[in-house]
This record gives structure tokens, sequence and C-alpha cells, in this order.
């Protein structure tokens, strides 16, 4: 189901090209960091009560499925809290030695693909990875700062860069080396978080790392590290996930709402495009320039001046997505706890073991 949301914006403004207009022209506009929010007009329905439908488990994925990944063979992995799943002739397959140092399972937080083909796993007990048939786990015993992994990026350079709940390590196939960055607050919302997790890291396109904390945004460029924070203009430190997008601008997710980053600049995007304070957790650019991200269980699409709330049904938001996730297809995929989602053909459609893929 589709609810659109119809947006004027009227400032004296303009919003960066890759937000406000998706057509692909070329942004020659200097943005002001000043947003006059009484010449912002927002549309919108009457405010639907909490939903009441709760998912159907029977044949999902897994109850709870935190992240996915399509590989460069178009193998599609899924991480849930009962480890990982391959998908090999549309059928799933659990991949079983993937476990803690006392053997037991995991919950897979995190995965990716370096240049040789290789799957890494974040999850609950350490990092693990497939080359090619061979599982090989790590953990603290060999130099980790800490099993409970809930990020991870491959850089340029080939460099693994872990995330955890005590902070950052650099992996280089052979040894850990501890990255340090200044620590953040305990976020009290959530029912697990630390002054040092770091929940994202992304490298950009001129090969700097940046890290989604709970003391806001710091960026490694080459020796220097960039803060971006409530000093800059966010309203909250406590950053979920930075994307950078093909105009090669930044939107940043955070616990009170999204913002585009910019040349220094800081725009809140959020309280352009709503009349209240709305936590963001994902966010994704596909390749026509639209933006999804996702508050709690309401999930957005905002293009072409237009902002677009879709809904399983009426009274049912959707999944309380851990992971927006764009495949090698453009096709945008939303999974979390009540399993597996694709958007298709104007709906949320549920994949279960049986697909569609």
């Amino acid at each position: 189901m589709k609810l659109r949301i119809s947006i004027k914006l009227l400032t004296t403004i303009f919003l960066y090209s890759s937000l406000i207009s998706c057509n692909g022209q070329e942004n020659k506009t200097k943005i002001d960091k000043e947003v006059k929010n009484s010449d912002s007009k927002l549309l919108k329905r009457e405010k639907t009560p909490d939903p009441v439908i709760f998912p159907d488990f029977t044949n999902q994925i897994a109850e709870t499925v935190r992240v996915m990944f399509q590989d460069s063979r178009d193998v599609f992995w899924f991480g849930t809290h009962k480890g990982a799943f391959k998908l090999v002739n549309d059928t799933l397959i659990h991949i079983d030695g993937i476990r803690s140092e006392s053997g037991k399972g995991v919950a897979i937080r995190a995965i990716k693909e370096d240049i040789n083909g290789i799957i890494w796993f974040g999850h609950s007990d350490g990092i693990s990875y497939i080359d090619e048939e061979k599982i090989i786990n790590l953990y603290e015993s060999d130099g980790l700062i800490s099993n409970d992994v809930w990020s991870l990026e491959i850089d340029s350079k080939e460099n693994i860069w872990i995330g955890t709940i005590d902070g950052v390590n650099i992996f280089d196939g052979q040894n850990f080396t501890f990255f340090e960055l200044p620590k953040g607050v305990i976020d009290t919302t959530l029912g697990v978080s630390s002054t040092s997790i770091v929940h994202n890291i992304m490298e950009d396109s001129k090969g700097r790392i940046w890290f989604s904390t709970n003391g806001g945004i710091y960026i490694k460029d080459n020796n220097a590290l960039i803060e971006i924070s409530e000093k800059n203009g966010l309203k909250s430190n406590f950053v979920n996930k930075v994307i950078e997008t093909q105009k090669e601008e930044f939107v940043i997710s955070t616990s009170k709402g999204l913002y585009l980053y910019n040349d220094d600049s800081v725009i809140d995007v959020s309280s352009i495009i709503f009349e209240e304070i709305k936590g963001t957790s994902n966010v994704i650019e596909t390749s026509n320039g639209d933006i999804w991200f996702n508050c709690s269980r309401s999930i957005y699409c905002l293009s072409n001046n237009e902002l677009t709330e879709h809904r399983i049904s009426e009274g049912n938001y959707g999944p309380l997505a851990y992971q927006i996730y764009k495949d090698r297809y453009d096709r945008v995929w939303f999974v979390g706890w009540g399993g597996a989602f694709r958007f298709e053909n104007g709906k949320i459609l549920n994949i279960t073991k049986d697909g569609p893929w």
C-alpha cells in the first residue's frame, strides 16, 4: 500500500539536488544553513494509530533478519539471529561453521565481500570469513578488541575495518590494530549501547573512512580526524549511518532525523519534511537518486520533490527494518524483525524461504 504525502517547499533556499530533485541535473546553488520552517508547508494525512498487526513468522527466512548482502557472483546472503544463510539454486542453506568460541550459534550483524571474493561476517561473537568452502572464525583471543561486532567495512587498500561495542579494529589479514576514536555517551533508549560502539563504517569516494558513533561522526582523512556532531548543527550525536550520494554529498541518519552534509554545511532535512522530530535508522540511495529511509516501522521514499510512505497495508506499517538494502538489480529490500521484504510494483512484498527471488 502506498500513502502519498505531497510537499510544497516554498523556502528561501534550495535543497541539494540529490534530495529535492532526482532528475540528474547539476546543482549550482550554494545552500544557506538557515531554513525558515514557517515557509515550508507539509500536507499530510491524519495520524494513524500505532500498528496492531504483528508479523507472521510462518515460512519466513528467520524471525529476525539483521542484514543481507548480494555478492559479486549474484549470490544472496542473509544474516539472522540464528546465523548466516546462503541462497543456492533458490534454496536457503545454513552456514553451520560460523560459531562462537564456545561453539554456540551467533547473530550476524554485518556482511561484506573483499576484492578476492571472500565473504566476511561481523557477529555477536567475533568475525568470520569464508574462503572458498573453508570457514575461519576470529575472536578476542586472536587479538580482536571485542567479540561484540556491529559493523564492517573493507577499504580500497583491502583493510578490514571492524566496529565493535568497544571501538574499532583494523585487520590486515594477519594482525588486529586498535584505531582510537573519541568516546561518546550511552544511548539509554536502546537495549544495547556503550560510549565506544561503532554503528557503521563507510569509505567514501576519496578514500576517507567515516565512523557513525554515539559521539557523532568521525572521518579519517589521511592522518587527520574530522568531527561532525552537535557542534556542527546535528541535533543528536547518536549517528546510525552515513551514505555518500552519486553527487558526492552525504546523507546522515541520526536518532533525531536526517541531515545533508556538503562543503561543511549541515542541512536538517527532517525539519523540512516533517513537523516533528523523527529518528531515522537506515538510509540508501537508488540509481535514480531516490532516497529511502525509515523511522521505526514507517518506510519513506523521497523522490522528485515528493515524500511517499509505503506500508504493507493500512494499520500495518511494515517490517521493523534493521537494514534497507539496494541489490545489484536496483531493487530495494527491507530486512529486520518479521523477516525479509522487497519493494516491487508499488508494494512491499514479503520474501519467504520460498521467495519470490
